[in-house]
């Protein structure tokens, strides 16, 4: 028994398609050429059986309809070949109602589950839910597994403007949640496009997942249009990288690719050749998920190393807390342990926020983007208990204190120097075993009341400041007093690199926001990008900030477009000099001259009207209250472009 057949409308109006002219309609799922040639509308398959060149594109010349890409000819109303060749095109019933113009195709099947489908699926069982990406042409049967995915309301994807963007807004994404995004590109360039943001991951310890699309694997090895070994390309980036093969273990392959970014904090790349993404999955083949597949990651501290962190401890009278990003998701017990000792707590850049500046016992950052806070009481200190942090140069914790230093990876205790008690242990478990010890608090100074007078210095030397102008627009200084006024105290701020960021980590006074920045990486342009990941991460429960400077932000300025579209209420702070003004700082300091830093920018709050945001200009100290309090307020995405004194920062 034959198929069911259905009529499409194809065209509202015969006459949009002249006498001699052909087009390209869509018929359910199906691209059709159709054509008017001698007064007939005719349907013909529109793809070329020679290289699948689209015939709607195409032309009727001389009475045969030719192949816009390499003009070969068939019969405009039969789609027989000339000369009797035997490639001609399949062709379907026409007919006209109405002045409509109508094709009859045979009923479509039920969409039959694909191994992509199997992996998608098995993606979101462990808890993928954001993709950032590309749809293209050799990543179109994978893109279609996701899309079922997010019809069924179990997915979020982004399309972004660049795929650099789609990697770093899933390092973001996986920075602030210890949950791995995806980001998903073609073969070749877009696959190229997301190595930063993918290293930016790595680097900091993001769990991030890598999806590319690649040519068919009968062609590969041969330079085909842009083929790049993948597999090869990603080696040194990824912890987890292979290739998914028609053959493969399709939910186990994606299984191991996210658990090895979970639990290994690291990058899994996962290839899929054009062919492959759309073969039907055996009917066996069932997604997995993450249930009973990954142990407590609840460690507790060797007896030796913590025995030695409890002497240092015991006896240190001036002790002090050092808290890096690593740390992030166990603050709750570090600050239990810094209240029982009435210690001060140091944050390094990263680790920005993790206790508010406005706890008795905050500190603020420490190092060349620190407070003179927090320099002081390391200075200070008797002892260091260095938590979650990598020991930077950006940071630069003494080696001269006697210094605990806990971390969950092995791989980084005593990775520069020598650690006088180097505890390998997860983080919130190890803290509270130190809870439990008997520290003889009796000894111990209360830095509550000397906390609160060096702070008080600072703001009063921070006021000073603001007084400073030299008549070539406004300080820094004075864009991050407003913002610590402004920003909501429970938002997600997202830095760039730069002198922009160096001023964040110094005057802005943190309450309850978390801050995500590129690391050690240090890559120009992330604030935007990582602002989208953050959105995907928070919705609209938190307010997402974004700060960055013009030489960042031009890099991906095109995402604007990307939160317009999907709605997101982001809010740029971008510094504008019109230089890279921290490599002009740079020059100026190694007896270079300044060179090659200058920049030419457009009106960059015309340019985020034009794309649908809002976008204010401030050039004087005075407007910035009013005008920040605006973009805060503001229902979507907004930017406040400050025209900044590259001097004062």
């Amino acid at each position: 028994m034959g198929k069911e057949k259905v009529w499409h409308k194809v065209l509202d109006n015969r006459k949009s398609l002249p006498e001699g002219r052909v087009t390209t309609v869509v018929a359910g799922h199906q691209s059709i050429c159709l054509t008017h040639y001698k007064g007939k509308f005719s349907a013909l398959d529109n793809s070329c059986p020679h290289q699948g060149g689209p015939l709607g594109e195409g032309s009727i010349e001389d009475g045969w309809l030719r192949c816009p890409w390499h003009g070969w000819d068939y019969h405009p109303c039969t789609g027989m070949s000339p000369d009797g060749f035997g490639d001609g095109l399949e062709t379907f019933n026409v007919k006209t109602e109405n002045e409509a113009i109508y094709v009859e195709l045979e009923e479509e099947q039920e969409h039959e589950t694909t191994v992509t489908d199997i992996m998608a699926e098995t993606m979101v069982n462990w808890g993928v839910d954001s993709v950032f990406g590309m749809v293209g042409h050799s990543n179109l049967g994978l893109a279609d597994a996701l899309r079922r995915q997010e019809e069924k309301g179990k997915l979020k994807f982004i399309g972004i403007r660049h795929e650099g963007a789609a990697s770093f807004a899933a390092s973001a994404y996986g920075k602030l949640t210890g949950k791995p995004a995806a980001c998903f590109a073609i073969a070749g360039p877009g696959a190229t496009n997301m190595y930063t943001g993918m290293w930016d991951a790595k680097v900091d310890r993001a769990p991030l997942l890598a999806l590319t699309g690649q040519v068919d694997t009968q062609v590969i090895g041969t330079g085909n249009f842009q083929e790049l070994d993948l597999v090869n390309a990603f080696s040194s980036v990824s912890g987890f990288n292979h290739r998914a093969l028609n053959n493969s273990r399709h939910s186990e392959l994606m299984t191991l690719a996210i658990k090895h970014a979970i639990i290994n904090r690291d990058v899994s790349h996962l290839t899929f050749p054009d062919e492959m993404q759309t073969i039907v999955a055996d009917e066996n083949d069932k997604a997995s998920s993450s249930e009973d597949r990954i142990t407590s990651l609840t460690i507790t501290p060797p007896k030796e190393a913590f025995a030695k962190a409890i002497e240092i401890l015991k006896t240190a009278k001036r002790p002090t807390i050092i808290v890096g990003h690593g740390a992030r998701f166990h603050m709750d017990k570090v600050i239990e342990l810094a209240e029982s000792l009435n210690c001060p707590v140091l944050t390094t850049f990263k680790g920005k926020g993790l206790i508010p500046d406005t706890h008795p016992l905050g500190c603020g950052v420490l190092g060349r983007s620190g407070t003179p806070i927090a320099s002081y009481f390391m200075n200070e200190s008797d002892a260091l208990l260095v938590i979650g942090a990598s020991f930077s140069k950006h940071t630069g914790v003494t080696p001269k204190k006697p210094t605990i230093q806990i971390d969950f990876d092995p791989m980084a205790l005593s990775k520069f120097h020598k650690i006088d008690a180097a505890v390998w242990g997860e983080i919130s478990v190890t803290v509270g075993m130190l809870l439990e010890q008997d520290l003889d608090k009796s000894i111990k100074v209360n830095h509550t009341s000397e906390i609160s007078d060096r702070w008080a210095i600072w703001r009063e030397e921070k006021q000073k400041r603001l007084l400073d102008d030299l008549g070539n627009g406004i300080s820094s200084i004075a864009v991050f007093d407003e913002l610590t006024k402004q920003a909501p105290e429970n938002a997600v701020i997202t830095v760039d690199v730069g002198n922009n960021a160096y001023s964040l980590g110094r005057y802005f006074e943190s309450k309850q926001q978390s801050f995500i920045m590129s690391g050690y990486l240090g890559s120009i342009g992330f604030a935007y990008p990582a602002a989208i990941g953050a959105w995907a991460a928070v919705g609209n429960t938190r307010p997402v900030i974004a700060v960055a400077g013009d030489g960042g932000f031009c890099q991906y300025l095109a995402e604007i477009t990307t939160a317009v579209k999907y709605k997101m209420p982001i809010k740029l702070i971008l510094i504008n000099n019109n230089e890279l003004g921290k490599i002009s700082k740079e020059q100026r300091a190694g007896m270079f001259d300044v060179w090659a830093t200058s920049l030419v920018n457009p009106d960059f709050a015309e340019y985020a009207d034009g794309c649908g945001a809002l976008g204010i200009k401030v050039t004087e100290q005075s407007q910035l209250k009013d005008a920040m309090a605006k973009v805060m307020a503001h229902d979507g995405p907004a930017l406040l472009e400050v025209v900044s004194d590259v001097k004062l920062i």
